[in-house]
């Protein structure tokens, strides 16, 4: 189950809208295939492994991270291959929340007299796929927010300058997020002052860029922008609201850009819990927010910010610097947002915080 589980990891950000899954086929004490869910959702990872496995399947063991699946889409279910193939045993780590499963996976092969376990790995294939799994239960993806800031809170000095906080080693680990998520997600006002490109610029990862979004209420992305430019190549999908001009967004639209309306909030700003079930409704199920002080205010508002990764590096910047959260118009200890601590660990000369919503 191990090895399937480091097989999961190796699709994040490859799958959506599907999950990513591992599996292992053992016969007699030995390890027959191995697959994962395949880039784009398929072939799923028990497909992947049988064909590995051929005739070696019969009476084989199988460690699939997920509950294989019993329905018909755009691929077989894989319940019905694992019979097929003979199997004896079928561990599973999870039972698959979707109601087209939910199971009835589990329930065929037992049904077909095929040894089911369920649990072993489970508290790690469920964090492996806590987007998926919160997609399932509230059609919106998980949003992870990565913060790169001084030791005192502070993504900038007063003046706006900000290259660099963070040191190379941590700045590399932040493309290794982008590359495990679906897409990334910024405002119109860090595009505006950094002019990013967004994607994974990791050796042997370029190819594994996420889907750029970019709240934007009035389509004012410059078209000669880095995003636009490239957008052909790698998607960018900017979220306005219905005041954004017809001709901003026929601009845009003609260089590439994906215009997707949504309602506005109070403000006349794109409504994040608008932008949070359109996301979903597109099938993404892990979004890096990597906005600036504003955007991160605006998803710790709409209480959406499930993971957050705190990159700190050894400056102080001092109250007339920015902060790395805008206002939250807090006037109670007790209304902030939680957060609990699971892991800490050195980077280069930094340090990254990686954090879970507290619930």
């Amino acid at each position: 189950m191990r090895a399937a589980l480091a097989l999961a990891r190796r699709s994040l950000g490859r799958t959506w809208p599907n999950p990513a899954v591992g599996c292992v086929i053992v016969r007699d004490g030995r390890v027959v295939a191995r697959g994962r869910t395949r880039d784009g959702g398929r072939p799923h990872a028990e497909a992947d492994a049988l064909v590995q496995a051929g005739q070696a399947a019969s009476g084989a063991i199988v460690y699939v991270t997920l509950e294989p699946c019993a329905h018909h889409g755009k691929t077989p279910p894989c319940a019905d291959a694992l019979i097929a193939a003979g199997v004896a045993r079928v561990v599973s780590a999870l039972e698959d929340p979707d109601p087209r499963v939910k199971g009835q996976g589990h329930a065929r092969l037992k049904a077909a007299g095929i040894v089911v376990e369920v649990g072993e790995g489970a508290t790690e294939a469920a964090e492996i796929n806590a987007g998926f799994l919160l997609h399932t239960r509230e059609s919106r993806p998980l949003f992870h927010l990565k913060m790169a800031t001084s030791l005192d809170g502070r993504i900038a000095t007063a003046s706006g300058e900000s290259k660099w906080i963070t040191g190379e080693a941590a700045r590399a680990d932040g493309h290794r997020l982008r590359a495990i998520h679906d897409a990334v997600l910024v405002g119109a006002g860090t595009v505006a002052a950094d002019d990013p490109d967004l994607t994974c610029r990791l050796p042997g990862l370029a190819a594994y860029s996420p889907v750029r979004v970019v709240l934007d209420s009035k389509a004012r992305l410059a078209p000669t922008s880095k995003l636009a430019a490239t957008a052909h190549k790698t998607p960018v999908w900017l979220l306005c609201t219905p005041a954004a001009p017809a001709a901003a967004r026929k601009t845009l639209g003609a260089r590439g850009v994906e215009i997707v309306e949504v309602a506005s909030d109070s403000d006349g700003r794109v409504d994040v819990m608008a932008a949070a079930q359109e996301l979903g409704k597109r099938g993404l199920t892990r979004v890096l927010v990597e906005g600036g002080g504003e955007v991160a205010a605006a998803f710790l508002k709409a209480n959406v910010v499930d993971r957050l990764s705190a990159y700190r590096g050894g400056q102080l910047l001092g109250g007339d610097s920015r902060s790395a959260v805008g206002s939250l118009g807090l006037e109670r200890l007790d209304s902030a947002p939680r957060f609990r601590l699971v892991s800490s660990r050195v980077v280069g000369g930094d340090t990254l915080e990686t954090w879970h919503k507290q619930t």
